[in-house]
């Protein structure tokens, strides 16, 4: 296959545990062709969409991990997969990419995922469609709800819907001295929507991260845990990964979601879990291939190619 990657630069990729990179390494030792181009180069010339893009060989050396072909001119349909793995903020330049892309589709590419989905689901709103394995939550613009909210559950956690890398994250107490200027700093005055939810002491364990592949569950999560003072696990935070079995928890909430998102065009999901509840539905660039292998000896990256390999 010849396989276009929609990616961030190269030269801010960290090889070492980047989801991507193994991606296109175990592509690669498989055969198929590597073409990579960033998301700002995809445009529409005469109703076709094209992007320029460059053919791209890994050398399996560091630091000059790859090589580049020459630049050119290519329709997406003439790739047999395109793969959207540009890093979220998925902001309104993401939302016009996912337009392009899903232009693209009806010309005839095959974007994984699928552009559709990539806009259905906003990586925090999205369990509210599975709210039976969700913890208490509230979405709202209105400071005096989440105030109402605290005060009902005593310990919440206050999120941005458009927030990354546990960026925006706050824990909040109905006593907190620091609660009203929160709010009005976060909620802007009532300007901003926001999510809130019951805080869940499970998190000393570690936020799971649970990998859905073409609608089944790699056998092992990443564990990330909080440092300690810290509510975050968030990797980008400084919380620490530790590769686990699921838990049967795990694998209920994993075989329910898991015929959905696919069905939805998501051949590859990251379930956020925290103790039994699921707390977020990453579809923009799911992330933590290399760390689960390195740890279990699971080979994520083989699970991917094989169901890209599905799909043609």
């Amino acid at each position: 296959m010849n396989l276009a990657i929609i990616l961030d630069p190269l030269d801010s990729l960290k090889i070492y545990k980047d989801s991507t990179f193994a991606m296109m390494r175990e592509a690669a030792r498989r055969g198929h062709t590597l073409t990579v181009l960033e998301q700002h180069e995809i445009f529409v010339r005469d109703g076709v969409v094209q992007a320029s893009n460059r053919e791209l060989q890994l050398t399996g050396e560091t630091p000059h991990w790859y090589k580049l072909g020459a630049t050119r001119s290519t329709p997406l349909r003439e790739f047999d997969a395109v793969l959207m793995r540009k890093d979220p903020p998925f902001d309104m330049e993401y939302l016009y990419a996912t337009h392009l892309l899903q232009a693209a589709e009806r010309q005839g590419a095959k974007v994984y995922n699928k552009p559709q989905a990539l806009r259905d689901f906003n990586e925090k709103l999205a369990i509210l469609q599975f709210s039976e394995f969700t913890a208490p939550t509230l979405v709202t613009r209105e400071p005096q709800q989440v105030r109402e909210f605290a005060a009902e559950h005593g310990d919440v956690i206050l999120k941005p819907l458009d927030g990354m890398g546990g960026m925006g994250i706050f824990r909040l107490t109905p006593s907190d001295p620091n609660l009203g200027s929160i709010l009005e700093t976060q909620m802007q005055g009532g300007a901003r929507t926001m999510m809130v939810q019951r805080y869940i002491a499970e998190i000393v364990s570690g936020d799971k991260r649970i990998l859905l592949i073409d609608g089944e569950a790699v056998p092992f999560c990443l564990a990330r845990i909080p440092q300690h003072g810290e509510t975050r696990g968030n990797l980008a935070a400084g919380g620490k990964g530790v590769a686990q079995p699921l838990a049967e928890r795990d694998w209920q909430i994993a075989r329910a979601l898991g015929p959905q998102l696919k069905a939805q065009g998501l051949l590859l999901v990251g379930l956020d879990v925290i103790g039994d509840y699921l707390t977020e539905v990453n579809v923009t660039s799911p992330t933590c291939f290399q760390e689960i292998s390195q740890q279990s000896g699971f080979d994520v990256a083989a699970m991917f190619i094989d169901a890209l390999e599905r799909q043609h």
